[in-house]
C-alpha cells in the first residue's frame, strides 16, 4: 500500500527523505522502518474498516426496508441476499435474535396457558415484562455487533500518540548524533552537519504524517460506529414495537 511518505521516500533522489535514509545509521534506519510500519498499519485500519462499516450499514438498511415490507408478519420476515461472514448484516442478526427469543417465550407462554386451570384470565403471548426481556438481549446483541465494528481501532489511537514519539525519538537521535560527530571531529564540513540535522527534522515531520490521519481516521470510524449504533438501537425498537403491537398483553 502506497502512504503519502513512501511515495516522498520513493522520489527523486535529491528528496530530503531519501537524503536522511541515505545519510542515517542502523539505528536512523531501524526508526525509518518502524516509522513506516506504523504507518502501514494505519491506512490498512483505515481503509479495511471504512469497508467493513460500509457494507455493515449498505446490507442492514436493505434488510430494514424488506422488514418493513413484511411488519404485518413480523416473525415470518423473509430476507434472500447472503452477505460475507467478515460485513454481518447487523440489523438481521438483531431481527434473527429477537424472532428466537420471541419464539421461546412464545413457547414458555404456551405451556403456562396448558397449565392454567383457573380462574378467567389467559396467559398473554408477550407480556410487558417479555418485551424488557427482548429488550434486554436486542441491546445484548447490538452491544456484541459494535465491539466486532470496533476491533483493532485502538491501533489507531496507539499511533496517534505513539508515531509523533518516534518521531521524536529520532529527532533527539540525529541531533545527538551531529554534536557527538562536532565534539570528536569526525564531522568536519557543512555537508556532514545538515545530514545529520536532516535525519533529525524528517523522523518529526514523518511521525507527524503518521499521527495526522491516523487521528482522522480514528475520530471519524468511531464517530461512523456510534451513529450505526444508534441505527441498530433504533431498529430494534421498531421491531420490538411491531412485536408488541402484534401480540401484546391486552388487558381486560
Amino acid at each position: 500500500m502506497i502512504t503519502p511518505f513512501v511515495i516522498c521516500i520513493l522520489g527523486a533522489a535529491q528528496n530530503p527523505f531519501v537524503t536522511a535514509w541515505v545519510d542515517s545509521d542502523l539505528i536512523g534506519k531501524m526508526i525509518f522502518i518502524a516509522l513506516i510500519a506504523l504507518s502501514l498499519i494505519s491506512w490498512t485500519i483505515i481503509i479495511h474498516k471504512w469497508w467493513i462499516t460500509s457494507r455493515v450499514k449498505q446490507e442492514s438498511f436493505l434488510f430494514k426496508r424488506s422488514f418493513f415490507e413484511q411488519k404485518n408478519s413480523p416473525l415470518s420476515v423473509t430476507y434472500s441476499r447472503v452477505t460475507h461472514a467478515e460485513t454481518p448484516n447487523a440489523f438481521q442478526i438483531v431481527y434473527e435474535v429477537l424472532k428466537g427469543k420471541t419464539a421461546e417465550l412464545f413457547e414458555k407462554n404456551q405451556r403456562g396457558k396448558e397449565e392454567h386451570t383457573a380462574g378467567n384470565k389467559q396467559p398473554s403471548l408477550l407480556a410487558a415484562s417479555d418485551i424488557a426481556l427482548l429488550e434486554t438481549h436486542a441491546c445484548s446483541t447490538i452491544s456484541t455487533i459494535t465491539k466486532y465494528l470496533e476491533r483493532n481501532l485502538y491501533l489507531l489511537s496507539t499511533i496517534v500518540t505513539l508515531a509523533p514519539f518516534l518521531g521524536l525519538l529520532g529527532t533527539v537521535y540525529g541531533i545527538l548524533v551531529t554534536f557527538s560527530g562536532l565534539g570528536d571531529g569526525t564531522m568536519g564540513s557543512n555537508a556532514q552537519v545538515l545530514g545529520g540535522l536532516s535525519l533529525a527534522l524528517t523522523t518529526t515531520v514523518i511521525g507527524l504524517l503518521n499521527a495526522i490521519p491516523a487521528l482522522v481516521g480514528y475520530n471519524y470510524l468511531k464517530n461512523n460506529i456510534a451513529e450505526f449504533d444508534h441505527e441498530m438501537e433504533r431498529f430494534a425498537t421498531e421491531v420490538l414495537s411491531t412485536l408488541n403491537m402484534h401480540y401484546r398483553t391486552v388487558e381486560v
